[in-house]
């Protein structure tokens, strides 16, 4: 299979990903639109980068995870807390901090990529997602599991969910002036969003129960 091919292949795949709204594209818009245009972009590259290696280890081991469904469920109900707690600090802990609050001028650049980098860790849905997507195209002979193909297709989904952090952070900016955009408003967005995956996540865990 043609490299190129395989690398649209991750990228149109990682679109799709992050297309619904989530914890990490409306945390790009957020600082995007609080903190400027290249902090958000340094929030995102922090993100792609766990994604490629979330993506590589999906690729690795989608066989495994396929015939193993407990390690998914173990993943799922760590998912689950790290939502709930995450669900309670936007909607409960974030709004109560007082909006002349400024940002210490102390946080870096470096600062946002090492939260894209954590919070894209915290959120282990891609690893799931993309080994079912890997066995899928598998399947259809669209992918092979050599070590070329696993690089395009890990290069093609971090290159796809850094363009679509990017357009949440340029939408963002074209509505920046109303009321959608505000921080309490923001605030309520993700804690609403994370609540509505933990809820989610935990139907999930009662119907495999």
């Amino acid at each position: 299979m043609n490299i190129t091919i395989i690398f649209f292949l991750g990228l149109i795949v990682a679109l799709i990903g992050v297309i619904p709204p989530g914890l990490l594209n409306m945390t790009a818009a957020k600082i995007s639109l609080k903190e400027g245009h290249v902090r958000g972009i340094m929030f995102s590259v922090g993100v792609c980068l766990i994604v490629i290696v979330q993506t590589y280890l999906a690729a690795i081991f989608a066989k495994y995870l396929s015939n193993h469904q407990e390690v998914i469920d173990i993943l799922q109900r760590v998912a689950f807390v790290i939502f709930v707690l995450i669900t309670v600090y936007y909607l409960f802990v974030a709004k109560q901090q007082p909006t002349t609050q400024v940002e210490p001028h102390i946080r870096s650049k470096h600062s946002r990529f090492f939260q894209g980098m954590f919070l894209s860790s915290i959120n282990v849905f891609p690893i799931p997602f993309q080994a079912y997507m890997t066995l899928t195209l598998a399947s259809f002979g669209w992918l092979d599991f050599s070590h070329i193909s696993i690089i395009a297709y890990v290069a093609g989904a971090a290159m796809g969910t850094f363009v679509m952090l990017y357009l949440y952070m340029f939408f963002f900016h074209k509505i920046k002036d109303t009321p959608i955009a505000s921080q309490k408003s923001m605030n309520y967005i993700i804690g609403g969003i994370t609540g509505i995956i933990s809820i989610i996540t935990l139907i999930n865990i009662i119907k495999e129960m």
